[in-house]
């Protein structure tokens, strides 16, 4: 039972006389259940009763299975940041077998989880591994406009030695690229209007260097094109050295290089282009950049749009105490499972498999 071990330090905050069920047993039905399809506290306990002499392989459940008004109270009263810990000690553990990848944070609201107010809905901070395709982390955050000091408690609690972040033109502030390089990762930070000047000056820069220098351009620069669905887009990559010229660099903790994103689409007759500008701790190095750039996307298509898909996250009504972030918690950790397992089918099916099938169900968790 390798993953339940992890929690076994959680503080079970219940009276002696309210304890009649095992707070690892229930943790170990919300997960399996939520691998299983769950989504609500009565759908976890349906798949209890149903699959009880299955789940006491494992664990007792000497009580048998606890109501649903009472996995809810067992589930909401955990602490999230020690439930946000024990989950990070198990990825990270997984990270030490698969080696550490290109990480990008991003924010995501549950819209449902609101109670009265919508301004109440839990926003969350992920941090997900895009080439194991694993949720790190996630952790509350006090909405979208306070996302920087989510991200920042992150990046001090992940291994980043030797990774690379990527983040959107929020982050892009000389203390989260600080934090970064102080936990010995690097970073690929999107640069926007928080950072007026330093957009103005790259962009400039830019100019400069296919006027004065052309050849400069063209000896870094890279283009990929990719099509589907009847659109074509090509993406140039150009990645240029940090050099004296550019004075809005100073201040900035080990950046080395700075970046241009042309990216043009054709849908049949019509063409669009966009231009984007990045700043990193990187030295010139084409494919690592792009790969990089490309990469950060794949946290909205790879993971918020299979926890509202698949496990109908957007749709949960869960909103008691802490509840709505511990399940979010857990739904990544059964996201990741379901993952790491290398049974071929998409997540929808993996559900579906583990749902009517023991075998598979025990293929998923102990993989």
């Amino acid at each position: 039972m390798s993953f339940i071990t992890h929690f076994e330090s959680l503080e079970d905050k219940r009276s002696h006389i309210n304890k009649k069920h095992d707070l690892l047993d229930v943790i170990f039905l919300t997960v399996v259940a939520i691998l299983s399809g769950a989504e609500g506290w009565k759908d976890i306990k349906q798949f209890g009763d149903s699959k009880l002499v299955w789940l006491r392989k494992f664990r007792a459940f000497k009580e048998g299975v606890p109501v649903d008004d009472t996995i809810a109270r067992i589930i909401s009263s955990l602490e999230p940041n020690a439930l946000l810990t024990s989950f990070i000690s198990w990825v990270n553990e997984i990270r030490e077998d698969q080696g550490q990848p290109v990480i990008a944070f991003d924010g995501k609201t549950l819209r449902h989880s609101f109670d009265g107010d919508r301004k109440t809905a839990l926003h969350s901070v992920s941090a997900y591994a895009v080439e194991q395709g694993l949720v790190l982390a996630q952790c509350k955050s006090k909405g979208k406009k306070n996302e920087v000091s989510t991200v920042l408690e992150l990046i001090e609690l992940l291994e980043l030695k030797g990774s690379i972040v990527t983040a959107d033109a929020m982050h892009c502030l000389k203390k989260v690229a600080k934090a970064i390089n102080a936990k010995g990762g690097d970073y690929v930070l999107q640069v926007k209007n928080n950072q007026g000047k330093l957009a103005t000056e790259i962009a400039a820069y830019f100019h400069k260097t296919r006027r004065d220098t052309p050849q400069d351009i063209k000896t870094n620069s890279l283009t990929l094109t990719n099509d589907g669905h009847g659109r074509i887009e090509e993406r140039t990559y150009v990645q240029l050295p940090i050099t004296p010229w550019l004075t809005q660099s100073q201040g900035w903790t080990n950046i080395k290089s700075v970046i241009e994103v042309t990216r043009k689409r054709y849908l049949k007759d019509k063409e669009t282009s966009e231009t984007a500008y990045y700043i990193s701790s990187l030295e010139v190095n084409l494919p690592q950049i792009a790969k990089a750039i490309r990469s950060h996307w794949s946290i909205e298509n790879a993971s918020h749009w299979v926890l509202d898909m698949t496990y109908r996250e957007d749709d949960s009504r869960i909103r008691r105490g802490d509840a709505p972030e511990n399940m979010a918690t857990f739904r990544r950790f059964a996201m990741n499972l379901a993952r790491l397992s290398p049974i071929k089918d998409s997540m929808k099916g993996k559900l579906k498999q583990a749902a009517w099938s023991d075998e598979v169900r025990e293929k998923l968790l102990f993989a």
